[in-house]
């Protein structure tokens, strides 16, 4: 989540989704369609097809370059077409449009970021910590301008009222994510669920001090008016009354582990259930 907000919220600004044709990026096209007709803003689906590495990989072999580029044009305009018809059947009264860019996917996707309300990308499958992610989508997020949106599943959601977890570590950078997530609860009307991770031992460790010496107690207020202070300014633009919250402030007995912002122990737990997760750019 980055900071250039205004350009994101023009009346102009469009709901982007990148799609490959599989099972995972059409559930981002769903989403973004939805997202889309929510908002009554466009869509735009995005298919790349990365001609660069395919010149690379045929050479000189012009003839065949020819007939491969042609095929993977035909192929990319069908995958549009499938994506198009999706997304009209869930946001019929939408400006859906398709666009086929001999690009790289992610550098697409990214450039488009810079003046999209959003981008949406599928998650795929896969083996490993980060696997699961894909490489174009974690280009996509660590590059990418304004709000990333990441789809995991390939299924379609049945239940749209989960909460909204947004993940604050205190820190500035966070500012953006907080202000989306108090904006999307208060657009979905469900409640907020802000999830603050710290650690009690590592307070010490480069100042000379046991961990042991410092009073838990201590840390654990500080940490909590920590997080009162970055809500308090939220709070008031998005009032309680109107919008149901809940903070959750977690201390674990190690260091939490950051993917570019992302605890990958105490969020992880906290999105189960949820509709949308929220996290900063860092």
């Amino acid at each position: 989540m980055r900071h250039d907000a205004d350009r994101h919220q023009l009346a102009s600004a469009a709901v982007v989704v990148g799609t490959d044709g599989s099972a995972t990026a059409d559930a981002a096209v769903r989403w973004a369609a939805e997202t889309a007709a929510r908002k009554g803003r466009r869509l735009l689906i995005v298919h790349g097809l990365d001609l660069a590495v395919t010149r690379g990989v045929l050479g000189g072999h012009l003839t065949m370059v020819s007939s491969v580029i042609e095929a993977m044009h035909g192929h990319g305009d069908q995958i549009l077409a499938q994506a198009r018809a999706l997304a009209c059947e869930l946001a019929p009264d939408r400006t859906v449009a398709t666009e086929l860019s001999e690009a790289n996917p992610a550098k697409s996707l990214i450039t488009l970021s810079e003046s999209a309300h959003l981008v949406v990308i599928g998650a795929t499958g896969g083996v490993g910590t980060l696997a699961h992610l894909g490489s174009t989508v974690l280009a996509v997020a660590g590059h990418g301008r304004g709000a990333i949106v990441v789809v995991r599943g390939s299924g379609q959601p049945t239940d749209r009222s989960g909460p909204v977890v947004v993940g604050a570590d205190g820190s500035p950078v966070g500012e953006a994510a907080l202000g989306a997530a108090f904006a999307e609860a208060s657009e979905r009307n469900v409640e907020l669920v802000t999830v603050h991770a710290w650690s009690d031992l590592t307070v010490g460790e480069y100042a000379g001090t046991s961990y042991l010496e410092i009073p838990i107690v201590d840390l654990e207020i500080a940490e909590h008016a920590l997080l009162a202070e970055r809500m308090a300014g939220w709070q008031e633009k998005y009032p309680s009354s109107a919008l149901p919250q809940r903070r959750r402030s977690i201390r674990s007995n190690r260091p939490t582990t950051f993917v570019r912002g992302l605890p990958g122990s105490s969020r992880s737990a906290s999105s189960h259930s949820r509709d949308v997760a929220a996290v900063e750019d860092r």
